[in-house]
């Protein structure tokens, strides 16, 4: 069996997460027992949920345990299989971690899902047509659920989440906005994910100035705002909601450091009767076929055109993720294990 090399959480960050929080190590991959699959992974997920497990603290999911390989999503292909509905060769899309090899019982529910590569490429697996397209789909169909003409914005708009985001959005006709950090993203999200508008956040770097950015980016104001980030943002969207806007709330990166992000005029979820609602997408397993079908058919049809950042090395997976921590990925970051 190979050696499988593998990053561990070795402690947890005090603050601002860091590359001395990981450990890296080797390890023999264990023979299969019945019922077992082998996967080889091609590429690995790295998310900003992580950051938020890294804590020991109360949350939506356990905390990471200390000594054990990360989580994260991976792509890959089965290399030996004791299971029946496995065989080698079978691409597949799994939970796999930070490692090159995992052992996947194949008898476990969602644990690994055989994947079709004709129409949309492996690593669109892990973004576009993956959790990150799904979480997209979720937060706007089911939370959000905008009319046709409605005004949505996202923030962290070339992302993962928020490139599926704007396809999904101007498939129901909505005039779509995003927030995005430095002009050659803003360039993308406009001429390439047809976003209407982009906001360049470092140009507003406060509520002031980016609450007149994005009156003069949604001159009818906003009607469903999709959050992936939070602080001195969420408090500038608020600012200019309508009436009975709902916001779908999936990430808060500004705090995951720890920190807490007081709101700034909460009266506002009052004034204008908004809707705020917090989703875990892996809650709602009952979408996701209906989510993917529509996410590939988008990847197929050229309409959603994902970019993709990718490290090379599992040895590489702690600084990307750092990175990504810092916006510093273009669109989905990936490891590519192979």
């Amino acid at each position: 069996m190979p050696q499988n090399r593998q990053i561990l959480l070795d402690n947890r960050p005090q603050g601002e997460a860091t590359a001395s929080n990981f450990k890296l190590v080797t390890t023999d991959t264990p023979s299969l027992k019945d019922g077992e699959v082998l996967v080889r992974h091609h590429y690995l997920s790295l998310d900003p949920y992580m950051r938020g497990r890294m804590n020991d603290s109360k949350s939506y999911a356990a905390s990471q345990p200390l000594g054990e390989v990360m989580i994260g999503g991976t792509v890959g292909e089965v290399v030996d299989s004791k299971h029946p509905k496995f065989a080698a060769g079978d691409k597949v899309v799994g939970m796999g971690g930070w490692q090159e090899y995992s052992v996947v019982d194949g008898n476990a529910p969602g644990m690994l899902r055989k994947v079709d590569t004709t129409h949309v490429p492996l690593s669109f697996y892990l973004g576009a047509v993956g959790m990150p397209g799904v979480t997209a789909w979720y937060g706007l169909v089911k939370i959000i659920a905008p009319k046709e003409g409605a005004t949505v914005v996202v923030s962290a708009a070339t992302g993962a989440v928020g490139s599926a985001f704007a396809a999904l959005a101007k498939a129901r006709g909505c005039r779509v906005v995003g927030i995005a950090g430095g002009p050659e993203k803003c360039k993308y999200a406009v001429e390439e994910l047809h976003f209407d508008e982009c906001i360049d956040y470092r140009q507003h770097p406060d509520v002031k100035t980016m609450s007149k950015a994005l009156k003069d980016a949604c001159p009818n104001g906003i009607d469903g705002y999709f959050e992936n980030v939070g602080g001195y943002i969420l408090d500038a969207v608020l600012l200019r909601t309508n009436a009975f806007a709902r916001i779908a709330l999936c990430g808060m990166i500004a705090g995951y450091d720890g920190q807490p992000l007081p709101m700034q005029n909460p009266a506002l979820i009052l004034v204008n009767r908004l809707l705020i609602q917090g989703f875990i997408v892996s809650e709602h397993m009952d979408v996701w076929p209906e989510a993917l079908k529509e996410l590939g058919t988008l990847v197929a049809t050229g309409k959603l055109k994902p970019r993709e950042t990718i490290a090379q090395g599992i040895d590489s997976a702690p600084e990307a993720f750092l990175g990504l921590l810092k916006g510093k990925n273009f669109g989905k970051q990936l490891v590519k294990l192979i």
